[in-house]
């Protein structure tokens, strides 16, 4: 019956508490409140983009380290456009000290099997004044990046490049009449050291290369040069077209060497002072080059081959201008 306290049950006893008898205290109007905007997913770490920016930001870092690293040991396996450049393996290395390539250091790998290659690396290098530095096999392995070294590596130097106002004066300084060869679209080191080989055994002054797009004188051209590069000046042109139409004004004859060329080279005349641009085998000349050459030479072949090699194609041009003017 309401209001009968003697039933049990019916009157709380004193000293118990059951729910919240005065109220939640503003805790629930507290969870209904806005948390602001949801985070960017990069910013909640247990987002998919978060993980993959903090391993970018650790390859990074790891990325400067090596740098810096190698900024301080030059040799460790770098080859920059403009830096020292290391040769790997005993035939490499040994051409290259018969050659006379202007090398800095040779190093020997601890515990390398002496052979006759080795030795006479050795021998050049000491008579020379090459240092000759013995080193542990793994920094030759970093240096290498695949190992191939078979013990044995050179340092060869930034090659020194002339300018072309340095080859116009070098024209004046010689008896003969000018005789420079510009390389456009050569990106192969062999056929560069060809070159560089056949104007100096035919009498020329020097080459011109671009700075751009073009092979360097790097140890392969080097070698291929036979040591003629160590005589001979190159020069790069930051602007190869400029520099031909500059040379044209001084009159010099700018001749480009393509197998569809409207001239012979039986009817050349090499006697005026010349400047022969050559072309890759592939590519040939550049628009622009060819459209500032006073003439386009081709060489008359019997046999059916299209085209000469661009190293062997301006041996034989510099050759028949040498006999030229040795008649």
């Amino acid at each position: 019956m309401a209001g009968n306290s003697a039933r049990r049950g019916a009157v709380r006893k004193s000293g118990t508490k059951k729910g919240q008898v005065v109220g939640s205290g503003g805790k629930r109007r507290r969870g209904l409140e806005g948390k602001g905007a949801t985070p960017a997913a990069v910013d909640r770490p247990y987002h998919a983009a978060a993980k993959k920016a903090k391993a970018k930001a650790k390859a990074e870092n790891a990325a400067a380290t090596s740098r810096s690293r190698n900024a301080s040991r030059p040799l460790a396996g770098r080859k920059d456009s403009d830096g020292p450049e290391l040769v790997l393996g005993r035939n490499p290395v040994v051409e290259c000290l018969r050659a006379g390539v202007p090398a800095t250091a040779l190093y020997v790998a601890v515990g390398t099997e002496n052979d006759d290659r080795l030795s006479e690396a050795v021998k050049i290098a000491a008579e020379t004044g090459i240092s000759i530095l013995e080193v542990p096999r793994t920094d030759l392995d970093k240096m290498s990046h695949n190992g191939l070294h078979q013990g044995l590596g050179l340092q060869v130097p930034p090659y020194r490049y002339a300018h072309p106002d340095d080859l116009v004066d070098r024209v004046k300084q010689s008896a003969e009449p000018a005789l420079l060869v510009a390389m456009d679209n050569i990106t192969d080191p062999r056929n560069l050291g060809a070159v560089i080989r056949s104007v100096a055994a035919f009498g020329g002054q020097g080459v011109v290369i671009p700075q751009r797009r073009s092979a360097s004188v790097t140890a392969v051209a080097w070698r291929t040069s036979a040591g003629a590069a160590a005589r001979l000046p190159v020069a790069r042109a930051t602007n190869l077209t400029r520099t031909l139409k500059d040379w044209a004004s001084q009159g010099y004859q700018i001749v480009g060497l393509d197998a569809g060329g409207d001239t012979t080279l039986d009817e050349f005349d090499g006697s005026a002072p010349t400047v022969i641009v050559v072309g890759s085998e592939g590519k040939g000349l550049s628009r622009l080059v060819r459209e500032n050459c006073d003439s386009i030479l081709s060489i008359p072949m019997a046999g059916p081959v299209e085209s000469l090699n661009a190293s062997v194609a301006a041996g034989v041009v510099l050759a028949e201008v040498a006999r030229q003017r040795r008649n």
